[in-house]
């Protein structure tokens, strides 16, 4: 694939607060990319770097192969769709997609088609006359992402569009935004801190956090083969645990030795030990590798998420057998479902549900303020 965006050692600071710190990142053609981070993480501020909004304090962009770090964002190849539309209140649909186009004083029949081909893209063709006030959230949002296609630029930027949107509506948008991906060929890079949304959408995750990159991968990479605690936490669920590597293939944790697929490591290694809590079978208390007691259930709809205290550790497991609070169970873990990590700056921060509810979960997400740079 053609490399079209290539970000060079960038660094960006706010009033001595470093947002960036030296990140480099390779961006292809025909490509859904998302930037994937806590707010603060410094994922705004990559993608107003390529916009053309801000400018790096050190290190280049590069588009094509062309240093842009001094190009306004109208002369770049690139077009924004914010999380707010932005939409003309008194024009209409097919005028708030035509902007663009009059602004260019295109031919009104070149117009036409241009913005009623898509019109049907977004699959608003029945709503050209329909003033933008009258339309729903999604709706909004289709308007929002035509107008920025219009144009044909190489790279469309999205922040966080879907975050005003209910549930359902955002999972329908997740991939309607894939179809018209593909079907554009047009690179996409879309800034979220939904760990959901980005594993459903993207070809590309770049995982960030304290203004570094800390990990790039397909979904399935990112969250089978972490490469840290602060990764392995944040996509998904994970237990983490202590461990340390006896040898190829064998490592002891929670006080026993278990067969896995790392090596590579050191004889005597300290590592980080990941479990996913749907990899862990629940079995009988006799026939289990761990044994511990059940302190929690949590009905989820399509499985039980239950947390087991063993020896002072609570774990998550996700199953669809259902286990009583104080009941004491086995787990089983195959050697596959045990993933091995080198040590890190975020070792011994997460994995341990100790404190663990959905209310405390989603509490934990700070809001996205206005001008909040993440």
């Amino acid at each position: 694939m053609k490399k079209i965006i290539e970000l060079k050692n960038i660094s960006k600071s706010y009033d001595g607060n470093k947002v960036l710190d030296n990140i480099s990142l390779d961006i292809y053609d025909n490509e859904f990319l998302t930037l994937l981070g806590p707010s603060g993480c410094g994922k705004t501020t990559t993608l107003r770097l390529i916009g053309g909004f801000d400018q790096p304090d050190e290190g280049d962009v590069i588009f094509l192969g062309e240093r842009i770090n001094d190009v306004p964002p109208h002369k770049r190849h690139v077009n924004t769709v914010f999380q707010k539309y932005a939409l003309f209140p008194h024009l209409n649909v097919f005028e708030n997609v035509a902007f663009p186009l009059r602004v260019k004083k295109m031919p009104r029949e070149e117009i036409e088609k241009k913005v009623n081909d898509m019109l049907d893209l977004v699959m608003l063709s029945g709503f050209a006359r329909r003033r933008v006030s009258n339309l729903s959230g999604g709706q909004q949002q289709r308007v929002a992402i035509a107008r920025a296609l219009v144009n044909e630029p190489k790279v469309l930027l999205l922040d966080e569009p879907l975050g005003a949107l209910d549930l359902k509506l955002r999972k329908d948008m997740q991939q309607e935004l894939k179809k018209i991906q593909k079907a554009t060929g047009i690179t996409f890079i879309f800034v979220t801190h939904d760990q959901e949304e980005a594993l459903s959408m993207s070809d590309t995750i770049v995982v960030m956090s304290e203004g570094r990159i800390q990990q790039i991968g397909t979904s399935v990479d990112v969250y089978n083969e972490p490469v840290n605690a602060f990764v392995a936490d944040f996509i998904g669920e994970s237990n983490i645990l202590d461990g340390v590597m006896l040898e190829d293939l064998k490592v002891r944790f929670a006080g026993h030795t278990f067969t896995c697929v790392d090596k590579g490591f050191g004889r005597g290694e300290a590592v980080d030990v990941v479990i996913r809590p749907e990899d862990v079978d629940i079995v009988k208390e006799s026939e289990g590798m761990l044994t511990g007691t059940v302190t929690s259930v949590t009905f989820m709809g399509v499985h039980y998420e239950v947390i087991v205290d063993i020896a002072g550790f609570k774990w998550m497991i996700q199953t669809t057998d259902f286990v009583d609070v104080d009941e004491k169970i086995g787990l089983y873990i195959e050697p596959d479902a045990i993933h091995i990590m080198k040590k890190s700056e975020y070792s011994g921060m997460f994995g341990d549900y100790s404190s663990f509810s959905n209310e405390l979960d989603e509490l934990s997400i700070p809001p996205e303020e206005e001008g909040d740079e993440s």
